[in-house]
């Protein structure tokens, strides 16, 4: 079995307040990676602020800004 990385993100709400998060994910598919983030996001919503699951992405180099990344932009 081959464990994958997924990058899930997530909409915060607090009163008229939101922002955006994003998590790594560990699982074997897109949808066990959609599955682990909307049980994280119902856990999360515990205390005053609101966890919404925005989208779950296949995340090969998540959050790097590295010399690959900088020449796709060129």
């Amino acid at each position: 079995m081959v464990i994958e990385m997924f990058m899930a993100e997530f909409k915060l709400r607090y009163n008229n307040r939101k922002w955006y998060v994003r998590r790594i994910v560990e699982a074997n598919s897109i949808e066990e990676a959609r599955e682990k983030a909307e049980r994280y996001a119902r856990l999360m919503n515990r205390g005053e602020v609101r966890w919404e699951l925005n989208y779950v992405i296949e995340a090969r180099r998540p959050l790097i800004v590295g010399d690959e990344e900088l020449e796709k932009l060129i």
